[in-house]
Parts: structure tokens; C-alpha cells; sequence
């Protein structure tokens, strides 16, 4: 079927030829059968779980921390970003990293906006002075500044391969004198909560990449919106579960799914798809914290021995960030540099950790069980139906 006889929404043709498409409103008409029921009470059941588990992890923004840098990487990865979750970590700690700048700086900017996006969820709801308000934190000083941070775009913009034109681009988002009124109808959505979470936010995901309002930097704002609006709606105690992982993995069906929504109207394959990658993510997040805190509590009995308390303590940051120098743990637990320096060693004598950095300036050391566990791919156990 082509997009012009699409049921999920018009095509506006232009003075030049070329075929824009306007979703239709949300919602649609949601056909609620077996498959549709099973995926929604599977990822309900797993992101229960996983709600229940997050709610006993002892310091969990310890954990969110390099959650929230797993989730960056692999959203910017998804734009065509290289860097590697060890390389944003080991960068952060302040070892020099052979990568483009760029990337990394992409990156940089999405666990900020991530952090601030959490915060100013306490005083703001999700809206669209929100949205451009992280669009100008995430654009800025990257690839793409020149894209009007913060602002929707004045012009027409498509997606397809590299180096296409308006004319042979795969798909065309609404024109720009139609923006500001499907924007002004998803806000409204985004209220709206008369849908189960989960598929509430699956809808609203698809239709701001359908919308595509800023001219850079719309795949990565639409998966915030999912972590963002799973906090709003209280799906989860802290923010663990990050779908950006499973899209990664999946990548050519993800964007698959999402254009024939646009095409043919396939909202219960999409929604499939959709409720399979938060189930997987929540079996998958589980698994890493589970198995991170099983290490964690390992290493602090090794280290519990003798009157200081302080090799406890700087095995918990190793959560935080799995590469850490003895001026970040002095800083951070506010203790002399001498006595970071002993603790290190107990961990280091233990095996805990090793050097990776022997620079005079400041010794870097690494927890490497816990950058592995981040770093494993994301496992797909199925492949949603068509």
C-alpha cells in the first residue's frame, strides 16, 4: 500500500512534487486481540517485576548513573555515533579516549539532558515547552547546533538513506504550516490517560517520530519521551528501564515497524513490537542490576575487615561509574587523598579492581566485572511477529 492511501493518516502534496504526511490523531482504533493482550500482560507483568526489584536496591542512583550513560550511548548509537559505553565511562573518570570528540560530546549531552529532564519532572509535566527545552540542551555544541536548538522547525524536512532528496526520501513528515496543529494534538494525548501506560506511551512515541518537529535530534528526543513518561506515569520507582537498547538491536525493524504504521496502519504490529522491547529490556535490566548488586555485596565482604569503613564505601561507587581515580573517590567521599589511596589498594589486593592508567597526574582504576555486565549486548530471545 502506498503512504498516499495510508488509514493512519493524508498526504499533502506540494508545489513541488513531493508527498508530506500528517498523522491522524491519537488514538486510534486498537484492535484488542489475544496477541495484543499477551504482549501488553507480559511487559506489564516484567516491568512490575522489575518495579519491585528497583524499589529494594540499596543507593540506587548509584546504579541509575551508569544506567543512564547505557541508555545514551546506545540512543546516539541508533544516530550513527561510535562510542562505546566503556569509552563515555572511562572519559567521564578523565581518561583520555582515542574517539571522535563529537560522538562523545553527543553523548555527553543526552545523559545531561537525561538528568535534567528527571529533575524538572518534579515541578513540570511532560509538555512541549518541555520537549524544546531538552531539544536545546541536547543540540548543543554538536553535530547539528546549527539545527535550531530548542526551537521547531520553519522548514521541510525528510528521512531516507544518505544523500537522498525531498523528492526520493522514504518518508516526509508534516509541513511545517502544519506542525504547530498535529504538535498542539499530541500534547493534548500526552494528558490523556484513559489507555493502559504502556500502550499510551508506544502511541505517543510513534507519533512524535512521525511528526519529526525539529530539523536534528528527533530519534533520540522520541526515545526520551518513553523514559519520561514512564516516570510521570509511575511505572517504575527510579529510572532503570531503557527501550533505546532493544531498538539498537533491532534497529532495521524499528524503523520498519514505525513507517508501516505510517503506510499501512499496523498499529497492532507496532504496538507488538513496542510492548516486546520494554518486556525484553525489563528481563534484561534485572538481570544487570541483579547480578551487579550479587558483585557489589560480594566485594564489600572481602573488604569489610579491619576500623576503616572506606573500602565498603568506594566498592559502591564502582556502581556509579566502573572507572574511577583516587582524586574522584577522595572528592567524592570527602576523605583525605591518603586515605582513598589505602582503600584502593584493599580492592586492588582483592582483585576488585585494576589499574588501567598509570599516568602520574592520577592513577586510573577499573571494576571490570561491572563494565562487562554493561557491555554485554542486548539479548532478543524472538522476533515480534508481522
Amino acid at each position: 500500500m502506498d503512504i498516499q492511501e495510508s488509514p493512519a493518516g493524508k498526504t499533502l502534496k506540494s508545489p513541488k512534487g513531493y508527498h508530506a504526511f500528517i498523522p491522524n490523531p491519537l488514538p486510534p482504533e486498537i484492535e484488542w486481540d489475544k496477541a495484543v493482550l499477551n504482549a501488553l500482560s507480559r511487559a506489564d507483568f516484567l516491568l512490575g517485576k522489575l518495579a519491585c526489584e528497583g524499589s529494594k536496591i540499596p543507593n540506587p542512583h548509584l546504579l541509575i548513573r551508569s544506567f543512564i550513560t547505557r541508555e545514551a550511548v546506545l540512543s546516539s548509537k541508533i544516530e550513527g555515533t561510535q562510542s562505546t559505553i566503556g569509552e563515555v565511562l572511562a572519559h567521564n573518570a578523565g581518561i583520555p579516549v582515542k574517539n571522535n570528540p563529537d560522538d562523545l560530546q553527543e553523548v555527553q549531552n543526552y545523559i545531561t539532558v537525561l538528568e535534567h529532564a528527571r529533575e524538572r519532572l518534579k515541578t513540570l509535566p511532560i509538555s512541549l515547552r518541555l520537549i524544546r527545552e531538552l531539544h536545546e540542551i541536547l543540540m548543543q555544541g554538536v553535530r547539528g547546533a546549527h539545527a535550531t536548538p530548542g526551537e521547531f522547525r520553519k522548514s521541510q524536512n525528510w528521512i531516507g538513506p544518505s544523500g537522498c532528496t525531498l523528492n526520493t526520501a522514504k518518508f516526509i513528515p508534516p509541513p511545517p504550516e502544519e506542525l504547530m496543529s498535529c504538535l498542539g494534538g499530541l500534547e493534548s494525548f500526552l494528558h490523556d490517560r484513559q489507555l493502559p501506560p504502556l500502550i499510551h506511551i508506544a502511541l505517543c512515541h510513534y507519533q512524535f517520530e512521525a511528526i519529526h518537529p525539529f530539523l536534528d535530534g528527533n530519534g533520540r528526543i522520541g526515545r526520551l519521551l518513553i523514559i519520561l513518561l514512564l516516570i510521570e506515569q509511575r511505572m517504575l520507582p527510579s529510572p532503570l528501564l531503557y527501550v533505546s537498547a532493544f531498538f539498537e538491536a533491532t534497529r532495521d525493524e524499528y524503523y520498519r515497524q514505525l513507517y508501516r504504521v505510517s503506510s499501512k496502519g499496523s498499529w497492532k504490529e507496532w504496538l507488538i513490537y513496542f510492548l516486546s522491547g520494554i518486556a525484553v529490556q525489563s528481563e534484561d535490566t534485572l538481570s544487570r542490576v541483579e547480578r551487579i548488586n550479587e558483585l557489589l555485596n560480594k566485594w564489600k565482604l572481602k573488604v569489610a575487615s579491619g576500623r576503616s569503613e572506606t573500602p565498603v564505601k568506594i566498592v559502591s561507587l564502582f556502581a556509579k561509574n566502573p572507572f574511577l581515580t583516587i582524586r574522584n573517590i577522595s572528592d567524592e567521599l570527602k576523605v583525605a587523598y591518603s586515605t582513598a589511596e589505602r582503600g584502593v589498594k584493599k580492592l586492588e589486593k582483592e582483585r576488585i579492581i585494576h589499574l588501567t592508567d598509570n599516568s602520574k597526574r592520577d592513577k586510573v582504576y577499573c571494576a571490570t566485572d561491572i563494565l562487562s555486565i554493561l557491555e554485554e549486548p542486548t539479548k532478543i530471545n524472538a522476533t515480534p511477529e508481522d
